[in-house]
């Protein structure tokens, strides 16, 4: 085991085991009140879209950095046979299982460090869905797509719905135009915060350090493909869907902001 990446892991475990107590408190009626509605989901237009196109009826289905657990019911209110969640913060698992019970959708959470999901999993799905902010919570994407490649059936899917790379490099603070760039694209380091994670209600509080790895769109790619995951797909979009640039989006800079990558595990 790489000593380095469970340090990293086992933080951002504790900073999200902080933080989700207070997301809950700012979400939790939403939520309920929105999963009472039978076959509710909260996926947008154009992943969904994407997801029927490519067939998620009938599919197992694992969702990796699963949260609360609104994304993986959604999946199996879209259709999904068997619907799995894995996600490393304890209090995300016990919000998801509380929210599925109540949704009245059967579904499995489990919590474990990604990297370390159990062999009982292996060869299980037919298709991974990772959405957006989990790539960069992970210390080592080849590392990451070799367990997504061990979990998932030969010709299984990977469907990618995530904030683009390019973003990192975005000054998320300036509100007009021109958007100003301030990281390197290419930054290896990765950011260390003690801000609230509380991006609900932006309660503030102590919060234990965490950590956030950038990459690049080749990084990505090549981690996929050497874990003998091929692209059938990938779309660059102008969409914001991780609202950290409302305002940016507003200016419509024409910006990479958002993608769809879809793989498929070889036979």
């Amino acid at each position: 085991m790489d000593s380095n990446r469970k340090k990293y892991t086992e933080a951002n475990r504790q900073a999200w085991n902080e933080v989700t107590p207070y997301h809950q408190k700012a979400n939790k009626e939403r939520l309920y009140h929105l999963f009472a509605q039978p076959g509710y989901s909260c996926l947008d237009a154009t992943i969904t879209k994407k997801l029927r196109e490519w067939g998620i009826a009938g599919k197992d289905v694992a969702q990796l950095g699963c949260n609360n657990g609104k994304e993986l019911i959604s999946l199996k209110n879209l259709g999904a046979a068997r619907a799995v969640g894995f996600d490393i913060s304890d209090s995300a698992i016990d919000e998801a299982r509380s929210l599925a019970r109540h949704a009245g959708v059967e579904s499995e959470l489990v919590r474990t460090d990604i990297y370390e999901i159990p062999k009982e999993y292996y060869n299980r799905f037919d298709l991974l869905y990772i959405s957006i902010g989990v790539l960069p919570w992970m210390p080592n994407l080849i590392d990451f797509f070799q367990v997504a490649a061990r979990i998932l059936r030969a010709g299984g899917a990977i469907f990618i719905y995530e904030m683009h790379p390019f973003m990192q490099m975005v000054d998320e603070q300036r509100k007009e135009a021109p958007v100003q760039l301030q990281e390197s694209y290419f930054r290896k380091e990765p950011w260390v915060d003690t801000d609230s994670l509380d991006y609900y209600s932006h309660t503030e509080y102590q919060a234990s350090p965490k950590y956030n790895f950038p990459y690049t769109v080749s990084g990505l790619l090549m981690a996929l493909i050497s874990n003998g995951i091929r692209i059938e797909y990938m779309e660059e979009l102008e969409d914001d869907i991780s609202c950290c640039f409302t305002e940016i989006e507003k200016l419509k800079p024409g910006l990479p902001m958002s993608f769809i990558l879809i793989g498929k595990k070889t036979e």
